[in-house]
């Protein structure tokens, strides 16, 4: 059988008693490790799973599931990701290929963003689609989130905008080379999304946000010292959230009063923060 298991958001603690009990019996635990990351490192998972963890890294999972699949068939396989099994596609691709080879699927879920992201005072019903912000390059610069947002900020709801991160990239010389030689992992940060996000806005011009909107710098969720921004856009431009890893939320309108007490305690400039809901009632 192939279990899906949800690790949670933080460390190697997070796990449910029941995926670490899978772990513990399983003949192989896989570690998904592209679409994100846990703040601890693989050793610090082995040590308290006592087992053998294998980085399933991008080119694994999808373009050699096979060799995850196979040994599914007679034995029960570990297949670990952080969040939620169901957090992203890839996943979901995985078990399908599974269910083709009439391979037995269970998944053990767990706490993801999507459902953590209201630890930062936002209601999660008045949440719109989730979209994702990539790292933009000299003549790469996609923009297919702004058409999400525009569909939330017209009914009014939070957008939660999930970050890139990049890890075992290769340069596209080393790709076209074959040769496997990989880059420093990045992982894209508060400032870096706001930037993005605004510049976009000024390419697009159809007034869905502006320097002046209200979000939410979120990092290290569900750890010990997660930390919240609140302020414009402009403001996160240049607020450092420390560490790894990070997402924002772009406010809604129709943000309930119970909402605005909340979130002002993680407010970057107080008086700003009442000036804003003052002049948008």
């Amino acid at each position: 059988m192939l279990y899906c298991i949800g690790l949670g958001l933080s460390d190697e603690k997070d796990i449910t008693v029941k995926g670490l009990e899978v772990v513990r019996r399983a003949e192989k635990v896989y570690l998904e490790s592209y679409t994100s990351i846990l703040i601890v490192a693989k050793e610090k998972l082995e040590e308290f799973y006592q087992r053998p963890v294998i980085i399933a890294d991008r080119e694994l999972v999808e373009s050699d599931s096979d060799t995850i699949l196979q040994g599914a068939i007679s034995t029960d396989i570990a297949f670990l990701v952080v969040g939620d099994p169901f957090g992203a596609t890839t996943h979901l691709d995985l078990l399908l290929r599974a269910k083709e080879l009439n391979i037995p699927v269970k998944t053990i879920h767990n706490a993801s963003i999507m459902n953590a992201i209201g630890a930062c005072g936002l209601q999660l019903y008045n949440f719109g689609q989730t979209v994702s912000m990539v790292f933009f390059t000299d003549t790469w610069t996609p923009s297919s989130f702004y058409d999400k947002i525009k569909e939330n900020v017209g009914c009014g709801l939070h957008t939660l905008i999930l970050l890139d991160i990049k890890v075992k990239e290769q340069t596209e010389e080393n790709l076209i080379k074959g040769r496997r030689i990989y880059e420093p992992p990045r992982y894209m940060t508060v400032a870096q999304c706001a930037t993005q996000m605004l510049a976009v806005e000024e390419n697009r011009g159809e007034d869905v946000y502006n320097k002046n909107s209200l979000a939410i710098g979120i990092a290290r969720l569900g750890s010990d010292d997660q930390a919240f921004a609140v302020g414009t856009l402009e403001q996160l431009t240049c607020w450092d959230m420390g560490s790894p890893l990070h997402s924002l939320v772009l406010v809604g309108r129709k943000i309930h009063d119970m909402e605005i007490d909340f979130i002002k305690d993680f407010a970057i400039d107080k008086t700003q923060f009442d000036f804003h809901f003052a002049q948008n009632p």
